[in-house]
Formats: C-alpha cells, sequence, structure tokens
C-alpha cells in the first residue's frame, strides 16, 4: 500500500470540536474529519477493493466512502495525523487473508480430562443435595 498516494486520496476537513482545549475549544477548529473514498481509489486493485468492501461494509457510507474523524488531541495537526494512522491501520487489517484454519481432533487425554471434570462437578453437585431417607 502507498501511503503516500493514500493521503493524496484523502480529504481533510476541519470543524469544531467538544474535546480538550477549554474555552480555546470555542475559537479554533481542532477535530479533523477524514472523508476517503474506495471507489474511486487508485491505490488498491479491485480484488483488493471487493475485499475492503466486504471486509469493511458497516464503515461505508452508501456512496462507499469511509468518514473518520479523530478530536483527542487540542492541535489540529497532531489529529490529521492520528486519524490518517487510524485509516492505515483499517486498510491494513481488512486487507489482511486470514489463516486456513487445520481441521484436528481432540486427543484421548484431552476426552478423557473433560469427562474426569464432568465426573467430579456432577459428584460436587450431588453432594449438595439432601440425603434421602
Amino acid at each position: 500500500m502507498n501511503k503516500d498516494a493514500l493521503y493524496l486520496e484523502c480529504d481533510f476537513k476541519a470543524v469544531r470540536s467538544s474535546g480538550p482545549g477549554g474555552q480555546h475549544v470555542n475559537k479554533t477548529s481542532t477535530k479533523v474529519m477524514l472523508h476517503w473514498s474506495l471507489s474511486d481509489s487508485a491505490v488498491f486493485d479491485e480484488v483488493q477493493k471487493d475485499r475492503l468492501v466486504v471486509r469493511l461494509s458497516s464503515k461505508l457510507t452508501t456512496e462507499g466512502s469511509l468518514v473518520l474523524s479523530y478530536d483527542q488531541s487540542r492541535s489540529q495537526h497532531k489529529n490529521k495525523e492520528e486519524v490518517f494512522k487510524n485509516l492505515v491501520k483499517l486498510l491494513e487489517a481488512g486487507l489482511k487473508i486470514p489463516k486456513h484454519r487445520k481441521k484436528t481432533k481432540p486427543s484421548l487425554a484431552s476426552k478423557k480430562r473433560r469427562l474426569d471434570t464432568k465426573k467430579r462437578t456432577a459428584d460436587k453437585k450431588a453432594n449438595r443435595r439432601p440425603p434421602s431417607l
């Protein structure tokens, strides 16, 4: 993934924030909103775009764009850096191909341990009951 090309595709907008800043927060726009269109992106090929559409479907808008915001810092520049880092992390996680799981059978010893535990629990609960007369 080419981060420089991705950065150029992002549209940053600074808005007023409710985060830290005291009275200063009423005068400055420190919260940063990032808009990035997956469908118009030239950074990824079609296979990668399809994978991202599936993996990020809950975060994408109806137009196929991603909107992220960050307002933890009082500095607009720091917020811009952090929101871009969040975008990169999100895209890297979306592109990650999960390992194929090999099916295994439980060993004989693990089956025996499970049955022994069940037997011990059953005996413990049986001993809680009052004796029948």
